[in-house]
């Protein structure tokens, strides 16, 4: 048994061992045009070498080219440059959201008479006691707040009076307003439904103008009016222009009668259509402002 067996295994490691001719040749003539020697374990040595190949180029097109993207599995090549990019984007944008939202504050507190928010201050103000410290007016400290409190008197005094007979440089009447957009008006003045301006239809990128001297207070993008400039004028008159598609100045400009300071649009979520929300503001109150510009 065991004699035969080791016939067996001979037989077959002979028969591995055995050449083969491969031979194409032109059906028609029956010529020869290529031939190959070859036996088994050269078949199996050769198709061995091609699999090793194909795997290793294989993990190499995986792992250093941008062909693995196609492969379910596999995350965009440049996903994690792109998500540490907008986190820093988003750091970015929510420091200037808190900046804006000071500087807003401030504005509002200025107009009511409220003290300025300082966030840095207050921390101080917080890490140290001034219990101990007495502070005494003197008298010329005295002097100088009577002077001042009897010349607030005198002015408020002065504009009431003044905007009864309408004859003064105090009153809103007295100031020369410049269109800031001649169109339609398509929905009036109605504080009742808190609609505290009018809204002027014209047409498409038409430009937005100031409608007198003044410094930009507020320039922003905001979800219900879009962009959004305010502009503070003489007197306590502040003028308001939402839904542009573009703003041309930013806070802290100043800005002439007549310049060009936005592009009518329809931005914002409460915008329905191409038009330009003008407000007019007289004493923290909301006015006509048809009563003074003819649009």
């Amino acid at each position: 048994m065991s004699v035969d067996k080791k016939n067996k295994k001979n037989k077959i490691f002979r028969n591995f061992k055995n050449k083969y001719k491969f031979v194409i040749m032109q059906d028609d003539t029956f010529e020869e045009k290529l031939s190959f020697r070859l036996s088994r374990m050269n078949v199996f040595v050769i198709g061995g070498i091609s699999v090793i190949i194909l795997i290793i180029a294989t993990i190499f097109i995986i792992a250093f080219t941008p062909l693995r993207e196609y492969i379910p599995g596999y995350a965009n090549v440049n996903m994690d440059k792109k998500v540490r990019e907008l986190a820093l984007t988003t750091d970015s944008l929510i420091a200037n959201i808190r900046q804006k939202n000071l500087y807003i504050n401030n504005i509002k507190n200025i107009i009511e008479g409220k003290d300025i928010i300082d966030s840095v201050q207050q921390d101080i103000k917080i890490n140290k006691n001034y219990d101990t410290i007495s502070l005494s007016k003197s008298r010329e400290d005295s002097l100088l707040r009577k002077e001042i409190e009897n010349i607030d008197q005198y002015n408020q005094y002065n504009l009431s009076a003044n905007e009864e007979s309408g004859s003064s440089i105090y009153s809103i009447k007295d100031f020369l307003f410049f269109t800031p957009l001649k169109g339609i008006i398509t929905n009036n003045f109605n504080p009742k439904d808190k609609h505290y301006g009018v809204d002027v239809v014209a047409g498409k990128n038409s430009a937005i103008k100031a409608t007198l001297d003044g410094v930009v207070i507020f320039s922003v993008w905001t979800l219900n009016t879009g962009y959004s400039i305010a502009i503070q004028h003489q007197n306590n008159i502040i003028s308001v222009y939402k839904h542009n598609s573009a703003l041309l100045k930013k806070e802290g400009d100043f800005v002439k009668a007549g310049e060009v300071i936005a592009i009518l649009g329809s931005s914002g979520e409460l915008s329905t259509g191409p038009h330009l929300h003008f407000e007019l503001w007289y004493n923290g109150m909301p006015v006509n402002p048809v009563d003074y510009i003819t649009f």
